[in-house]
């Protein structure tokens, strides 16, 4: 993996370069093995916290995790382009604009001891400025190259806060153009419901029943280009203890390896329906 500028990350998708690398900052990662129509996203996979801001955090390590969706990058890892979040989403947010991206409170709870610095607030917005410069720029040469494209942005939720039953899995679609994308909503959702888990895991999937996809990432995306589906994948944290901070590999991998076959299937059918 290299070290690179956001303008060079740029100047290799625009030239068509095949790379791994990780951006000058360290703020995110991008990986294509190869250009193909459809692209995984983890944006808030990130826990890395800039030690300036350590003395005035009133949340702990823990609380930063618990709010974070560890391992969904690892759940896509094989494929062959993935953008992620390195940096925890208590930093900046990747998921929400850029006059938000940076939290005053989080999930109830003051943030800072004291007002953070303007300076430390414009260090970590030029952040979310570079990844949807590189964003921009990925999508851009996909839809270019392919006349369509698919992005499956994943993310993972906190289940067992929630007073009635949850999915395994939930789709948010509100912000998509379901008139146009319905079916492949759909077969999406039937993908992941016959995902196998280890232990015994219940398995559902169901659309818009405890998030409803109202994320940056997905906005950005779908209001700057035409021809391309976000689909805004959640899986509740079946794969980790959520109150003991401990991940269950096994649970993770099995989610890996089936996504292998789901994923690239349900991306060459998106394709060649809607392909000029």
């Amino acid at each position: 993996m290299d070290r690179l500028s956001v303008q060079q990350i740029i100047s290799k998708i625009e030239n068509e370069e095949t790379f791994s690398a990780v951006s000058e900052d360290y703020a995110f990662t991008l990986k294509i093995s190869k250009y193909v129509p459809y692209a995984c996203g983890a944006v808030h996979d990130g826990h890395q916290f800039r030690k300036d801001l350590w003395n005035n955090c009133l949340h702990s390590e823990y609380d930063r995790w618990y709010e974070e969706d560890p391992e969904t990058k690892s759940m896509v890892i094989s494929h062959p382009i993935v953008i992620a979040g390195c940096d925890s989403r208590f930093e900046y947010d990747l998921n929400r604009d850029p006059e938000n991206a940076v939290f005053d409170t989080a999930w109830g709870k003051q943030l800072w001891k004291n007002p953070l610095p303007k300076k430390e607030k414009e260090k970590s917005l030029q952040k979310h400025t570079n990844f949807y410069k590189v964003v921009n720029a990925l999508i851009a040469k996909l839809e270019e190259k392919f006349g369509v494209c698919i992005v499956y942005d994943m993310h993972s939720y906190n289940w067992q806060r929630w007073d009635r039953e949850v999915p395994t899995w939930n789709l948010g679609t509100t912000n998509i153009d379901n008139e146009r994308f319905g079916v492949q909503v759909e077969t999406w959702r039937q993908a992941l419901a016959g995902i196998q888990l280890p232990h015994g895991i219940k398995q559902t999937a169901k659309v818009n029943d405890t998030f409803q996809g109202n994320g940056y990432f997905l906005k950005y995306i779908t209001n700057n280009f035409k021809n391309t589906l976000v689909l805004a994948t959640e899986i509740a944290k079946v794969y980790c203890d959520e109150y003991k901070q401990i991940n269950y590999p096994e649970v993770v991998a099995a989610v890996e390896k089936q996504l292998q076959t789901l994923l690239p299937k349900h991306a060459n059918e998106f394709y060649n329906t809607f392909k000029e």
